[in-house]
C-alpha cells in the first residue's frame, strides 16, 4: 500500500542541478535515460512512503547565467536566459515522472500561462497535499540568485521538513576539503550550518546555507547519480551529509 513505510521525513524539496540531467556519455543536453531513472526513483518513492515532494531544477546543463555575465552579456538577461532554462528542464522531468503514473505539476515563478502554472504558495501546498509532485521552476523569477536560494525559499514557504541536495558530480557529501583533488579530505556524516558557514564549504550557496540556518531547515547533501539514493535518504539510512 502506498504509504505504509515511514520517511525520515514528511514533505521535502529535492534540489536537483541542471548538470544531472544531461548525459556524461554524449553530448545531450537532457539525457532521456537520465531523467527517467531519477523519475522513476522520485515517482517510486512517493508512492512507498507517501512524502510530499517539490522538486527544485537547475539549468546548467542548457545555460548558466554567470558564463554569459563573464562573456560580457547583460548579467541580469544572462539570467534570465538561465530561469528560462530550468523551465525546459522542468517540462522533461514533468513528462517522465507523469510516463511512472505519478500525478505532476510545473509551477514556475516566471509566468508563462501556456506551458505551466504561475508558482503561488497555498496552490504549490494544495498540490502536495493531493500527492502530486510539484517541479518549481525559473528560480526566483529574479536574476542574481542562484537555484539553491530558491529551493530554501520554497522549503519555507511549503514548510518543508528538510532539503534533499542531490549532487552529480561523484562527491557523496560535504568534505573537508575537495575529495577530487585533495585524496585523505574528511566526509562529514553530520555538520552544523555555522561551520560550513566559517569554513567555506561551498556545497550550496552562502545565501541559501543562512536562510536554511535561520529557518532551520536541514539539509542531506546526497549522490543522486548513485541509484536508490532517494529512496535511502527518504529512509533515513546513512547516507551523504546531514546539515542542520
Amino acid at each position: 500500500m502506498a504509504g505504509e513505510a515511514k520517511p525520515r521525513w514528511r514533505r521535502v524539496v529535492l534540489k536537483l542541478s541542471g548538470e544531472a540531467l544531461a548525459s556524461t556519455a554524449s553530448d545531450e543536453t537532457i539525457d532521456a535515460a537520465t531523467v527517467g531513472r531519477l523519475a522513476g526513483e522520485i515517482a517510486a518513492a512517493c508512492e512507498e512512503f507517501g512524502v510530499e515532494m517539490a522538486v527544485v531544477v537547475g539549468g546548467g546543463n542548457i545555460w548558466r547565467g554567470t558564463n554569459g555575465a563573464g562573456e560580457g552579456m547583460d548579467r541580469a538577461t544572462s539570467d534570465t536566459m538561465g530561469m528560462l532554462a530550468t523551465v525546459i528542464n522542468a517540462l522533461a522531468l514533468q513528462d517522465a515522472v507523469e510516463r511512472e503514473g505519478r500525478p505532476t505539476r510545473v509551477l514556475s515563478a516566471v509566468q508563462m500561462a501556456q506551458v505551466c502554472e504561475p508558482y503561488i504558495r497555498r496552490r504549490a501546498i494544495r498540490h502536495l497535499e493531493k500527492g502530486r509532485v510539484v517541479i518549481l521552476a525559473a528560480g526566483m523569477g529574479s536574476p542574481y540568485f542562484t537555484t539553491d536560494t530558491p529551493a530554501a525559499l520554497r522549503a519555507a514557504e511549503i514548510e518543508a521538513d528538510a532539503i534533499l541536495k542531490g549532487t552529480h558530480s561523484g562527491v557523496d557529501g560535504v568534505y573537508s576539503a575537495d575529495p577530487r583533488l585533495v585524496a585523505d579530505a574528511l566526509r562529514y556524516e553530520e555538520i552544523g550550518f555555522m561551520e560550513v558557514i566559517s569554513r567555506e564549504l561551498r556545497v550550496m550557496d552562502l545565501t541559501a546555507i543562512t536562510f536554511c540556518r535561520d529557518n532551520s531547515i536541514p539539509i542531506l547533501v546526497f549522490d543522486i547519480m548513485r541509484p536508490g539514493n532517494i529512496r535511502a535518504a527518504l529512509a533515513g539510512e546513512r547516507i551523504g551529509t546531514l546539515i542542520s
